[in-house]
C-alpha cells in the first residue's frame, strides 16, 4: 500500500474514532494491527452503554461509511472464527447479539461492545503488541 492511501486510512481511523468519542462511545481506542500483518489494517473498539447505544453507533458508522465513500464488507451481531480467528468457539459463544457488533470496512474493522463483551474478550490485551493510534488529530462534523 502507497504512503497516501496509509494516510488517508489513518484519517479515516481517526476520524472514526472521533465520531465515536462525539456520540458517547466509552474508552474509544484505535489500533494499528498492520506491524502484526494481520487480516486487517485497524481496529476501532469502542464501548456502548445498551443495545440502543449500538444501534445508534451503527447509524452514525453508516452515515460515516457513506459519506466517505466507503463500504461495509461485512456486519455480524455476533463475531464468527472468520472474523476473530483467535478466539475460540466457545468464547465466540460466550456472548449475545446484543453485546458485541462487528463491521468491517476492509482496512477497518470497528467493534462495538458493551464493556461485558470489552472486558471478557480484552481484545487490547489479545493484540497488545499492536501500536495504538492517537485519535485526536481527527475530526467529524456531529450531527445529531
Amino acid at each position: 500500500m502507497d504512503a497516501m492511501l496509509q494516510n488517508k486510512e489513518l484519517s479515516l481511523v481517526q476520524k472514526l474514532g472521533k465520531l465515536l468519542q462525539d456520540h458517547n462511545g466509552i474508552d474509544v481506542l484505535a489500533m494499528d494491527m498492520r506491524p502484526l500483518d494481520f487480516w486487517t489494517d485497524f481496529f476501532v473498539i469502542t464501548t456502548v452503554t445498551s443495545s440502543t447505544h449500538m444501534e445508534g453507533m451503527e447509524r452514525h458508522i453508516k452515515e460515516f461509511v457513506k459519506e466517505n465513500k466507503l463500504e461495509i464488507l461485512y456486519r455480524s451481531s455476533r463475531p464468527n472464527k472468520n472474523s476473530m480467528p483467535n478466539l475460540s468457539e466457545q468464547d465466540l459463544t460466550e456472548i449475545g447479539p446484543d453485546e458485541w457488533r462487528l463491521l468491517d470496512l476492509g482496512g477497518i474493522v470497528i467493534h462495538l461492545m458493551t464493556s461485558k463483551s470489552r472486558s471478557f474478550y480484552e481484545l487490547e490485551r489479545l493484540w497488545s503488541s499492536a501500536p495504538l493510534v492517537s485519535i485526536e488529530a481527527g475530526h467529524s462534523s456531529k450531527s445529531s
